[in-house]
């Protein structure tokens, strides 16, 4: 499974839906974007990236305009900071936030919610090879924000970093969501079959969850640390792509992202760490063993009681 295929799928849901667009962009769109982050992460991979853009439009007037961006590592190697054999078995799973943005896309369509959806997937792989990115390496991101990579397994977030950033600028949600199997560190923290919400509104992140609550899906708030952010610091460069620490793994990702996301923004983006539920070695509860679809069933959930409490408001 490749970007390319990621991106053909997407096409060919599009086609099934009249009210489902798509939008292809290849690695040239990405260079002339200034998407540097994403594209270091490419450089090794024979598979060249896609920024995939899907939007539905509802029949109805739309409540809200809401954009999810999910993390499509089609496969995760870890690039020179290559990940142990026994690591990287199960990591075509990598690509499950972008596949969730797509099957929320669907399910929105076949619910006809009242909301205008964006899905934007970051495509790629990470690979090995003479000409891939390295430890040491300084990148300037699309936002202009500069990020020194200490490691290259940590590479979800730099794919995410031009995505969000894409995102903010040419879509402005009012509801920004991003998905991704980002860090072991969430699975080690709230165990295989918890989702980890971050954000910078407590107030948000307790709504998503609690409206979420009845879809099956266990979701766990886990907040920001000021005293965190000093560990993502760089000596040459705004941030660092991983922490200086051991501990806290979740949430320093959730605190790098957060760098890319305009203030503007800042009470209106989630980030859902879905790296425990998303992939299982055996059935559990209403999920089957291996891809779960974590995040789709949440989403919608949240969206559909989102919509309801709108429509009683509105009464």
């Amino acid at each position: 499974y490749t970007p390319e295929k990621m991106a053909q799928d997407a096409k060919n849901l599009s086609l099934s839906y009249l009210n489902i667009e798509c939008v292809i962009h290849d690695e040239n769109y990405l260079k002339s974007q200034n998407m540097n982050a994403f594209l270091a992460v490419n450089r090794a991979s024979v598979h060249p990236p896609r920024l995939i853009h899907l939007k539905y439009t509802p029949k109805q007037k739309s409540i809200k305009k809401v954009v999810f961006v999910g993390k499509g590592l089609t496969y995760d190697s870890g690039g020179l900071s290559l990940k142990p054999a026994d690591y990287m078995v199960t990591m075509k799973s990598d690509k499950s936030g972008a596949a969730a943005a797509m099957g929320i896309i669907m399910g929105a369509a076949k619910m006809e919610l009242p909301f205008e959806i964006h899905a934007v997937l970051g495509a790629t792989e990470n690979m090995i090879g003479g000409d891939a990115y390295k430890p040491d390496d300084v990148l300037i991101t699309r936002s202009g924000v500069t990020v020194e990579v200490k490691n290259t397994d940590a590479e979800g977030r730099l794919v995410l970093a031009d995505c969000l950033d894409w995102a903010q600028s040419e879509l402005e949600p009012e509801l920004l969501i991003d998905m991704a199997t980002l860090t072991g560190a969430c699975v080690v923290g709230l165990g295989e079959y918890t989702s980890g919400v971050m954000g910078n509104s407590y107030e948000l992140q307790s709504e998503f969850k609690n409206l979420a609550s009845k879809s099956g899906e266990y979701l766990t708030v886990l907040e920001f640390n000021e005293h965190l952010k000093e560990l993502i610091k760089s000596d040459i460069a705004d941030i660092s792509n991983i922490s200086s620490s051991r501990y806290g793994g979740a949430i320093t990702a959730g605190i790098f992202l957060d760098k890319f996301i305009k203030d503007e923004y800042k009470d209106k983006w989630l980030h859902l760490d879905i790296a425990g539920p998303a992939y299982v070695s055996k059935a559990w509860g209403c999920n089957p063993a291996g891809a779960s679809g974590a995040g789709v069933r949440a989403c919608l959930y949240y969206l559909a009681k989102v919509a309801r409490n709108y429509e009683k408001g509105e009464k």
